[in-house]
């Protein structure tokens, strides 16, 4: 099973302010463990929400809103995306996740799975499988869906 990894941001890390020396060896360690065995497929920190935008959706209608954005505790700092047996699994490499503390304040997580095709029951049917799967050898390397 893969899991998505969510890191939320804090106002600290919204500063735009980088992480030491010390915590990027810290992380480097912990995501070297993963590495090792042989469960991370992908990890990277996100710039704070000034560098982004939003696009709002209704109907036809699209309006894009240019960060930052207010609800700090509502945004993605970082993620992880892995491999593992189980979400306990995935709970317990993480409760192990070194977190840094912006401030006084404190990075949190969420895990959440990723849908798999037989996450997708009868609506998934073999000519949709085999449309994805074409699209996945013509994309990047190591692209997947479902």
């Amino acid at each position: 099973m893969r899991f998505m990894v969510i890191t939320k941001a804090t106002a600290e890390s919204e500063s735009g302010r980088h992480a030491t020396t010390e915590d990027i060896e810290t992380m480097g360690n912990f995501i070297q463990e993963m590495v090792d065995a042989g469960v991370l497929l992908a990890a990277d920190g996100l710039h704070p929400s000034d560098k982004g935008a939003r696009i709002y959706f209704d109907g036809d209608a699209k309006t894009v809103v240019d960060g930052p954005f207010a609800e700090t505790k509502e945004l993605v700092g970082g993620f992880y995306l892995v491999e593992m047996k189980s979400l306990e699994e995935c709970v317990e490499w993480f409760k192990r996740c070194p977190v840094q503390r912006h401030g006084g304040e404190t990075t949190n997580i969420e895990i959440r799975r990723v849908v798999q095709f037989e996450d997708l029951g009868e609506a998934f049917t073999p000519e949709l499988r085999e449309a994805v799967e074409k699209r996945e050898a013509q994309a990047a390397p190591g692209f997947r869906s479902a």
